[in-house]
């Protein structure tokens, strides 16, 4: 599916490789430790190659000791993936006792800052937290949407964000979020 709003930016749902995608910036769902794992994280890793990884290391022996905060986001190349950088973004695990909405929110907004600080103009996203982190697909793609859609005039320069999924399953989730947020 493909949108157009009134500032003239491109929002698109396709199905497909996250890391086949030729834009600015391809969105990592990452865990805290930056150091690769396994869904998307893995692939990324593995197809953007050891520099990706030496940037992640880099980080947590400077300025991420910690780790990368739930909610957060940071940019390192891309290395040998057709996307100049890759924007690893921690969203959280779901549970149904607490309501963690505003951390996969502050994942996304987190993402499309970051992408402004390095001058992307396009960016692909997957689904932050629906994999291994359990978040039910309906739901995470109505805040993804809702959250992009929201927040993308915050990005100077950004004329293009897609979101990149998985699954038939995932594709259909998300267009029906965004046909809903967008009639």
């Amino acid at each position: 599916m493909r949108r157009t709003d009134a500032a003239g930016r491109v929002f698109e749902t396709v199905l497909g490789d996250i890391t086949h995608e030729r834009v600015d910036a391809v969105v990592n769902a990452a865990n805290s430790g930056l150091l690769g794992g396994g869904g998307v994280d893995g692939a990324i890793h593995q197809a953007g190659g050891p520099e990706i990884l030496a940037a992640c290391r880099d980080l947590r022996a400077t300025v991420l000791p910690d780790g990368l905060p739930t909610g957060d986001a940071v940019a390192t190349t891309g290395g040998r993936l057709t996307a100049r950088y890759v924007i690893h973004a921690v969203g959280p695990v779901f549970s149904r006792r607490e309501d963690r909405t505003p951390l996969l929110v502050s994942a996304y907004e987190r993402s499309l800052a970051v992408a402004g600080e390095v001058g992307a103009t396009s960016i692909a996203f997957p689904a932050i937290s629906a994999g291994v982190y359990g978040w039910p697909m309906e739901d995470a793609a109505r805040v993804a949407i809702d959250t992009v859609l929201r927040s993308a005039g915050t990005v100077s320069g950004l004329q293009l964000a897609r979101f990149v999924l998985f699954s038939p399953a995932a594709l259909e989730a998300f267009d029906a979020a965004m046909t809903t947020r967008l009639s």
